[in-house]
């Protein structure tokens, strides 16, 4: 290897950590990097639930349980998460999404599989939500965490394939991302 391919090579790693580090500090991860927070969801319960004897402990019994957690992990580097906040009516209904950034244009929806039915029936329940979602012009990504305690979801590989297909509405894309966990 050349010196001059050597020097670009350390040029672009520091580029590549310099982006990093000014999407840190400016206090606003990409999506890319929401995501990678979410990757650490289940080690950041593990921390809270085995550091001491008592303390704080945090159990997972519940969709607000868990979407109190995610909280906990991303509004320190997603300033603007907003919880619970209903959509515009679409048709005779509107929904509350669970989070939603509006300078990252993204709704996280979070899900816990409560038993083997809703472990199977939670694929409808997912693209109900695109449905829903597609319609907002403020929605450019979807990312969906499911909270699978009990491994219930019969075909996770399946299902992740199936929500994180390309999609364009009106010529818009909306991309759509499945985390599942533990």
């Amino acid at each position: 290897m050349s010196d001059l391919e050597l020097a670009a090579g350390a040029v672009g790693g520091l580029a590549a950590l310099a982006s990093r580090w000014s999407q840190l500090t400016a206090g606003q991860l990409t999506v890319g990097g929401v995501l990678e927070a979410l990757d650490e969801f289940q080690e950041c319960v593990r921390y809270l639930n085995t550091r001491r004897n008592e303390g704080a402990m945090l159990a997972l019994d519940s969709e607000a349980d868990v979407q109190d957690a995610l909280y906990l992990i991303l509004r320190p580097w997603v300033r603007d998460l907003v919880p619970e906040t209903p959509t515009e009516k679409v048709g005779n209904r509107y929904t509350i999404r669970d989070f939603y950034s509006r300078s990252l244009r993204l709704i996280i929806e979070a899900k816990i599989i409560r038993d083997a039915a809703h472990g199977k029936a939670v694929s409808k329940e997912l693209h109900d939500d695109i449905e829903v979602y597609r319609h907002h012009a403020s929605c450019e990504t979807i990312i969906f965490f499911v909270y699978d305690p009990d491994s219930l979801i019969p075909d996770q590989r399946e299902l992740k394939r199936t929500i994180e297909q390309a999609r364009s509405y009106d010529g818009c894309p909306l991309i759509c991302r499945l985390v599942i966990k533990p």
